[in-house]
């Protein structure tokens, strides 16, 4: 079956700053589940200037310990990947996030997007859109996939928060 998660924000700050605050968001203790995150590539594109990143994030596990008796949801730790392209001429970043965690049993893919926004170029779109699909645990795939839809729904949420603070903290009021 799975579920699907959306997400859309236009932050008042140009591409720049919102970048930058996102590739410093995590770890921090406004959240509490990131506990690292690591570069495990960057190269440049020299002929477009397209910078690639591959970040492999280190999560604590957030399954309710009444599922975890459940010996596969039994870790204390989550693995996700996530590559992402730095356009800085056409002010774009794209992402693509999956789970490195229980491949075998559940997919999480997320894809995002900063741009320049069209209503104003000091302002920054911020569209995601996610999705998760668990197999192989029987009846207990839907209770999964609606506990893992909450969870992300709440973190996406707290994402968008945490950006905000970041943003004002950094360069003060939003750009109007």
């Amino acid at each position: 079956m799975g579920v699907t998660v959306e997400a859309q924000r236009v932050y008042k700050y140009p591409f720049e700053q919102v970048v930058a605050s996102y590739l410093r968001k995590y770890p921090s203790p406004m959240e509490k589940n990131v506990i690292a995150v690591k570069t495990v590539e960057e190269k440049t594109d020299l002929s477009t200037g397209v910078i690639y990143r591959r970040r492999i994030a280190t999560c604590q596990n957030v399954i309710p310990h009444i599922l975890r008796k459940i010996s596969i949801l039994k870790v204390s730790e989550v693995y996700l990947e996530e590559e992402s392209w730095l356009n800085m001429q056409d002010r774009i970043m794209s992402m693509k996030t999956h789970c490195l965690t229980w491949t075998e049993y559940a997919t999480l893919n997320e894809e995002s997007v900063f741009r320049e926004s069209s209503e104003n170029r000091n302002w920054t779109e911020f569209v995601q859109k996610g999705n998760i699909t668990v197999k192989g645990t029987g009846l207990l795939n839907c209770l999964l996939e609606i506990f893992a839809q909450s969870f992300l729904n709440q973190g996406v949420r707290r994402s968008i928060s945490i950006m905000e603070r970041l943003l004002q903290d950094q360069f003060g009021g939003p750009v109007l």
